[in-house]
């Protein structure tokens, strides 16, 4: 089977970042919520205090603002042409997803593109609290190996060494770069 991370892997850019400013355009209520959001990112980024979790739930109290239902789905069908023609020339129906962005997110385009495996963070998609841990780095490996006991990954890619955990664990990983696949 081969598994892919989402963001700058499969998809060109970062689903989060071009959901919320999609969702910026057309909920101008959401402008309450960017200062306590700038602070949490100066707070984490800049004084390295606090956990990118605690960063990324107050990104996501944007979702109480919104049709998250509607908004998703007015989202993907602007946005899934961002899907890498790349991924869709070799995709097979065991691929599997696992990215940090939330579920609630990448379900819709997951469905829409016939993949069934998807594995990405919890999060509420009304308060936008995590309501388990951030799929990324070993937690990835944890959550694959919780789905697929016995899971063997061919082909492994992503645009980030961050999944080096998932790649350790594949027959084969590639590192992506735009539309470039670069061996591991």
């Amino acid at each position: 089977m081969n598994t892919y991370d989402f963001d700058k892997t499969i998809y060109d850019g970062d689903s989060t970042k071009d959901f919320y400013l999609f969702c910026l355009k057309r909920h101008k209520k959401i402008l309450i919520t960017v200062p306590p959001f700038l602070f949490s990112a100066g707070k984490f980024y800049l004084l390295k205090k606090g956990t990118k979790t605690e960063f990324k739930e107050k990104m996501y109290r944007f979702l109480q603002y919104i049709d998250t239902d509607r908004d998703l789905d007015d989202f993907w069908n602007r946005n899934i042409s961002k899907i890498k023609y790349w991924y869709l020339q070799q995709q097979k129906e065991d691929d599997v997803i696992i990215s940090a962005s939330p579920e609630f997110l990448l379900e819709p385009v997951c469905k829409k593109l016939g993949i069934k495996y998807l594995m990405a963070s919890k999060v509420d998609r009304k308060t936008g609290k995590y309501t388990g841990i951030n799929c990324r780095d070993t937690e990835k490996v944890r959550r694959f190996y919780e789905m697929f006991p016995n899971g063997k990954i061919d082909n492994f890619y992503s645009d980030s060494y961050c999944d080096s955990p998932l790649a350790e664990i594949s027959d084969r990983a590639y590192l992506v770069k735009g539309d470039k696949l670069l061996d591991w």
